[in-house]
């Protein structure tokens, strides 16, 4: 049977994410990968996982394995509260706060909430490749605002929101990911968080802000978020996870919002899972509350900087001229651009000839139309394999300039 005609259009929308799909072709224990957002598996606390799970379910056998309020468990949101009054200074209400199954179901149900077929929302270029993935789904018609050393540029920001108005469009969000950016690593400083503010308002929209790396930073002051900026003025939701600073693979997170944007979350999230696991809410919860998430973070930093901090250093050594990159002041990875001349993604085939392996840049611009670019993550990959990764892709470099 052909199911073609069959698909809906958001399916029909849809693509693959071009990271997954080379996840799958890397595979090979030879090959050195900087492909994915992996954090590094070493660090898990499994031993602490392990029996925080065993105790939560003999103390709390019904409501660790039965289905869940679709909000979020009370236990859970209220040492969420804690964290974001502690670490980030946010007060927030249980009605201000939906638990998700991390940071993607957070993004494709604010597609959802917002974005009907042609409706047009701005990013930065580039920008993470999974939020486009949703909004395409959407349907969202995306427009790219130009970025540099210091994220991305409010002046194009408020250059693309002109253009929406003059053509008497709303621009539903401006998404961004203001900290150690994926895939740049770049930061947004707070001067320019207030400008984004600022138009925001002036032009009827809101902020979508992603905050997956906030707290792997390295060095620096922290720029306070752009909820925290906002004041409650409504004018943000912010996405959190534990994804990077805890465990992938418990895939929970939360949104942070004004609590009319959160019932309609809630509603939504009704028909899509009913509810996020109980059993991993309650065991992140006393994770939370034995302060050990802290700790975990920690070590995670010094970790995850000697990395940067070795991959900044053997760029230096093995790069040929021509090639720059990011230094970022945290997160995951940095962003390495090749002469203009050069395809990362026709490339990438010949890089994996020499058993190393990366994402290319091409798909995190809204637009696709910059090639040159190439996305490194440090944080997975041990210290041995950083160093031969790099130095077999820049023989691969220099083979090709």
């Amino acid at each position: 049977m052909d199911y073609t005609p069959l698909f809906s259009n958001a399916v029909q929308r849809s693509k693959a994410s071009a990271i997954r799909e080379l996840l799958k072709v890397i595979a090979q224990p030879e090959i050195i990968s900087f492909a994915g957002g992996l954090p590094a598996a070493d660090l898990f606390p499994v031993e602490e996982i392990a029996d925080i799970m065993q105790r939560v379910v003999r103390e709390h056998p019904e409501a660790s394995l039965q289905y869940g309020a679709t909000e979020g468990i009370a236990e859970f949101k209220k040492e969420l509260i804690g964290l974001l009054k502690e670490v980030e200074g946010i007060s927030a209400t249980p009605e201000q706060i939906l638990v998700v199954s991390a940071s993607q179901q957070a993004l494709d149900m604010t597609a959802r909430t917002f974005v009907n077929p042609g409706d047009s929302i701005i990013t930065a270029s580039p920008t993470y490749l999974g939020a486009l993935q949703a909004f395409h789904a959407a349907g969202a018609d995306i427009l790219g605002a130009q970025s540099d050393e210091n994220g991305v540029l409010p002046e194009d920001v408020e250059k693309n929101l002109e253009l929406l108005k003059k053509q008497n469009k709303p621009c539903k969000f401006i998404y961004l990911v203001p900290d150690f950016q994926n895939p740049t690593g770049t930061t947004i400083p707070e001067s320019r968080r207030l400008k984004l503010l600022e138009l925001a308002q002036k032009y009827g929209t809101f902020i979508l802000e992603d905050s997956p790396y906030r707290q792997v930073r390295f060095e620096g002051t922290a720029p306070r978020t752009f909820y925290a900026l906002d004041e409650g003025r409504g004018n943000v939701i912010t996405m959190f996870t534990f994804s990077k600073v805890f465990v992938p693979g418990f895939r929970l997170g939360f949104v942070v919002g004004p609590e009319k944007v959160i019932r309609k979350y809630v509603i939504l999230k009704q028909a899509m899972d009913l509810c996020t696991s109980s059993i991993l809410q309650l065991a992140t919860a006393e994770y939370l509350r034995s302060g050990k998430l802290a700790e975990h973070i920690k070590d995670l930093v010094v970790s995850y900087r000697e990395k940067r901090d070795l991959m900044l250093r053997t760029l230096k050594e093995v790069m040929p001229e021509g090639i720059t990159w990011t230094r970022p002041e945290g997160g995951l990875f940095l962003w390495l651009t090749l002469p203009k001349h050069m395809d990362a993604m026709a490339l990438l085939p010949k890089a994996v000839e020499h058993k190393v392996a990366y994402v290319a840049g091409v798909d995190f611009y809204p637009a696709g139309n910059v090639k040159n670019d190439i996305r490194l993550n440090f944080s997975y990959a041990t210290k041995a394999q950083i160093v031969e990764g790099l130095k077999r892709l820049a023989q691969t470099i220099k083979e090709n300039l």
